[in-house]
């Protein structure tokens, strides 16, 4: 069986495009970066304890596949806004400046370990305050890693790109597929 670590319905979407029928659960695993943990070694902690988290719950011949998605502004990572207030602190932040997005995923499978990460860069446009306050009523900065959803209306800013669409959106497709297959992963399984 396969298990994605993730209530996200977009990183479903992304493993379904993969042909991945899988199932979902869901850790408590702490999301908090450590003093003095670089945003890389946070998103390979956070994805491996998630991963082997849920592991714990299902048996040893189960696969499990976790991702961890942040958006980082001046060595900064920028979570999910937790009010109108941090979200327009935070998509001030972004406004007119140029961002980075890492995706760091983990798959494990009885004792074997494998991860893989992803990191993608994108310029905003300059962003006014109406156009953020009518974003934020629509209700789809819920939830986003850096207040916004790459797939939805945030597309208009992007005025650069540079990486993987899927990476920003939580499932970077390339390097996971490259890292099921180093792992050993058919759909046969």
């Amino acid at each position: 069986m396969f298990y994605l670590a993730s209530a996200s319905p977009r990183r479903t979407e992304l493993l379904i495009q993969l042909g991945i029928t899988h199932d979902i659960k869901v850790s408590d695993v702490p999301e908090v970066r450590l003093p003095d943990e670089t945003a890389l070694a946070y998103g390979y902690r956070v994805s491996l304890d998630k991963a082997l988290a849920v592991q714990a719950l299902v048996t040893a011949n189960d696969w499990v596949l976790s991702a961890d998605t942040e958006v980082l502004v001046d060595d900064d990572t920028l979570g999910k806004p937790a009010d109108e207030a941090h979200f327009m602190a935070m998509m001030q932040r972004l406004s007119g400046k140029t961002h980075a997005v890492q995706t760091v995923m983990a798959l494990v499978h009885g004792k074997q370990r494998w991860q893989n990460h992803q990191l993608s860069f994108l310029t905003f446009r300059q962003l006014s305050a109406t156009e953020l306050q009518a974003y934020w009523q629509s209700g789809e900065p819920l939830g986003k890693a850096g207040g916004y959803a790459i797939q939805g209306q945030a597309a208009r800013w992007v005025s650069q790109f540079s990486g993987s669409h899927s990476g920003v959106m939580g499932l970077a497709l390339y390097e996971c597929d490259q890292m099921l297959t180093l792992a050993g992963w058919t759909s046969c399984n």
